[in-house]
């Protein structure tokens, strides 16, 4: 790769080890995926859940924190993903105190470095959202493929150690979806009927994801007769990115790069087509409900829940009572508003549990279901249903206005 002074600088120590280890890093990700040089970034996103760093990254992050701090602060806003614990409510979901000390170590190490603990996967809804032409170093694939698509913004999917190594350097390899020629669609779709709920947008995410496969496919969806909401299109992106690995998509007539056609579908090429239809989005969904005819528990997470999904659930649940374990997962940002318009109150008056700062999947599910006697989840998520199957749950998917009916119906699923 080819180096400026300020990156040979880096590698030669000068602004001492942590950089350099950073400097290298980066070095040998954007060598291995041809990278001919770096790319600078306006801010980072680290993926770093303690239950995926464990002990030994824990410790591995604590021994750069005690650096001299001009040596080990990131140059360029950095924020974290969900974490692995609400600390304020963590008693209620069972997390153990191994899982409480972990996390307060990690949270200690990374404010050393200058990082903002925002502890969230939708920040592109509440706090820094990218605006067009970007370059950042995102690490969740739901933020990376909403930043990319929805915003026009340019991120790769970017590891923890890749996504601490820019926030370091300020910089990151140019490859990926940070080139131009790396954003023209590869597949086209066409939809047959725009959804209407989040768990339909979620199913269609889910089924154009596996029509793509790949990181390196960018499908451009023709046929959506609408304007999503953010919120539909947070759905959509997250399940796109979980089922087919897939960081950006361009739907044709709205997002931000593909406002004609021609602007993402090169003319000289015969792209792969292909339709999907209503029947194809419920073929997903039953296919899920099929496994299981009652839940332990109902979840809405991944990703985390806008205000307006919380007011939605706050809404539902009026007048009503869940029977049954129900979560609502919000950010640390969202969180407060709720609280101020009396939404979490609403929500956990009907017996349901407000979390913050966290997400399902990343917070110790599988001890979390020993713990708890979980084993089936119905939720609006295709995302999660996608990922919690590998956590040991059965899942459903389902609207959210049927999440809803069956929490309070004691977890019995209505076929």
């Amino acid at each position: 790769m080819k180096l400026n002074d300020e990156e040979r600088s880096m590698l030669a120590g000068e602004q001492g080890p942590f950089r350099r280890w950073a400097i290298d890093h980066q070095i040998k990700v954007g060598s291995y995926l041809g990278a001919p040089d770096f790319v600078p970034i306006v801010q980072a996103h680290i993926m770093a859940d303690t239950e995926s760093l464990g002990l030994a990254g824990v410790e591995w992050l604590e021994r750069w924190a005690g650096l001299p701090a001009v040596q080990r602060r990131v140059r360029v806003p950095t924020i974290t993903d969900p974490r692995g614990t609400d600390f304020a409510a963590s008693a209620r979901i069972k997390h153990q105190s191994w899982m409480l000390d972990l996390e307060r170590r990690a949270v200690a190490a990374f404010e050393s470095f200058g990082v903002l603990m925002t502890n969230t996967c939708i920040n592109y809804q509440t706090i820094m959202p990218p605006v067009r032409g970007e370059h950042a170093a995102y690490g969740d694939t739901g933020v990376v493929i909403y930043s990319n698509s929805v915003c026009g913004a340019r991120s790769n999917f970017e590891g923890g150690p890749s996504a601490l190594s820019a926030g370091l350097t300020g910089r990151t390899p140019r490859y990926g979806f940070h080139l131009d020629e790396r954003r023209q669609a590869t597949l086209v779709v066409e939809v047959r009927q725009t959804p209407s709920e989040l768990s339909d947008w979620g199913a269609l995410g889910g089924l154009v994801g596996r029509l793509a496969g790949d990181y390196w496919q960018v499908p451009a969806l023709v046929g959506i007769d609408r304007v999503p909401s953010s919120d539909e299109m947070k759905h959509f992106g997250a399940a796109l990115a979980s089922f087919g690995s897939v960081a950006l998509f361009h739907l044709v007539g709205i997002t931000p790069e593909a406002a004609r056609g021609g602007d993402v579908i090169p003319s000289q090429q015969r792209l792969r087509r292909h339709v999907v239809t209503a029947a194809d989005i419920r073929a997903l969904q039953d296919g899920y409900c099929r496994q299981i005819d009652a839940v332990d528990l109902v979840v809405f997470s991944a990703p985390q829940l806008s205000l307006m999904e919380m007011s939605r659930v706050a809404d539902l649940l009026d007048g009503r009572r869940a029977t049954i374990p129900l979560l609502a997962i919000t950010s640390p940002q969202v969180k407060p508003d709720a609280d101020r318009m009396g939404l979490t109150g609403r929500i956990e008056a009907a017996g349901g549990t407000v979390l913050s700062g966290m997400c399902f999947y990343q917070s110790y599910a599988r001890e979390m279901a020993e713990a708890n006697g979980w084993k089936r989840l119905a939720t609006n998520s295709a995302k999660l249903t996608n990922i919690i199957g590998g956590y040991g749950y059965k899942p459903a998917l389902l609207s959210m206005e049927a999440c809803v009916d069956v929490a309070c119906a004691g977890g019995r699923l209505v076929q």
